[in-house]
């Protein structure tokens, strides 16, 4: 079993700091996307390794393990305990004291899944070892939503590690926010229990809507004749068109509040509000008779 190698993944040196990692995985993660390359196998294996590496390389005591141990990172603890163990039973049968601490040079990106194979799971490594159970590692992956989507409840379907997840989206998830899909990340080993698949989602900026907390906010341009003489305009808003009553004499820059016409709030059967604030247009290219009346206006 080969080494694998997450630092090269990711393109960085061991030294990289963790905003270094992080900028890495974002960069390669879009470009390699199951999303954006549907039919491209290389890629979906390419993104599956950038979703192992950065969930272990990102994390500062998942990275320490794995600079010690490679991509055995997980099993390093019980391979400790199992090698002090060893070196007591050595000492107690007179056969020396050779400690663990001969296999450092393992963690330097040397092939050592042999190893470890026979140490908890090879036919070499004895009963109880082989029938030690090891949790499965745990999977990270972003999700990139737009404001309209991340707004209703949808199913997404996602391709985890050569797998399709179909998972429900509640309405109102936030920009970073990360839930826990149990069971949907690497297999355990020796019929451990599989890891769980950790989801971040991406919301992009709106053109029209900007977002602050559960309240979304807008601007919307009247022209000078309607502001003047009021009327009735339709707005846009995340559930739809609605019709709005301009009064006359409306201000430039006047605001407005559309109760519950908001971003839903999280598994709550509730919205926020939507804010308008009128952007009055002054008219241009006026005719010889505009500019006339306009005179007579400006005269009182």
């Amino acid at each position: 079993m080969a080494f694998i190698d997450y630092y090269k993944i990711l393109g960085v040196e061991k030294t990289a700091s963790e905003k270094d990692i992080k900028n890495a995985y974002r960069k390669l993660a879009r470009k390699h996307h199951p999303d954006l390359n549907p039919n491209d196998a290389e890629a979906n294996k390419r993104f599956q390794q950038l979703n192992e590496a950065n969930e272990v390389l990102s994390d500062p005591e998942k990275r320490k393990k794995y600079d010690k141990y490679g991509e055995n990172w997980q099993h390093g603890e019980a391979y400790e305990q199992q090698a002090r163990q060893q070196q007591q039973q050595s000492r107690s049968q007179g056969g020396g004291a050779q400690g663990f601490e001969s296999f450092e040079g393992f963690g330097d990106g040397g092939d050592f899944s042999d190893f470890f194979q026979s140490m908890f799971g090879g036919s070499g490594g004895g009963h109880s070892r082989s029938q030690a159970k090891y949790r499965g590692q745990d999977f990270n992956a972003e999700l990139h939503l737009s404001l309209l989507d991340a707004a209703e409840t949808h199913k997404q379907t996602l391709t985890v590690n050569g797998k399709q997840i179909r998972i429900t989206i509640p309405a109102g998830v936030d920009n970073g926010q990360t839930i826990k899909i149990a069971g949907h990340g690497g297999p355990g080993v020796n019929s451990g229990p599989a890891g769980d698949l950790y989801i971040t989602f991406i919301i992009a900026d709106d053109p029209k809507f900007k977002r602050l907390g559960s309240d979304l906010y807008t601007t919307i341009k009247l022209d000078l004749y309607m502001a003047v003489l009021g009327g009735e305009i339709t707005v846009d808003t995340l559930t739809g068109k609605v019709k709005l009553k301009i009064k006359p004499e409306t201000q430039n820059g006047t605001k407005v509040k559309l109760k519950g016409k908001g971003y839903p709030i999280y598994k709550k059967d509730e919205f926020g509000d939507l804010y308008l604030t009128y952007d009055i247009q002054m008219p241009t290219n006026l005719t010889d008779k505009q500019r006339e009346l306009f005179t007579e206006l400006a005269k009182g």
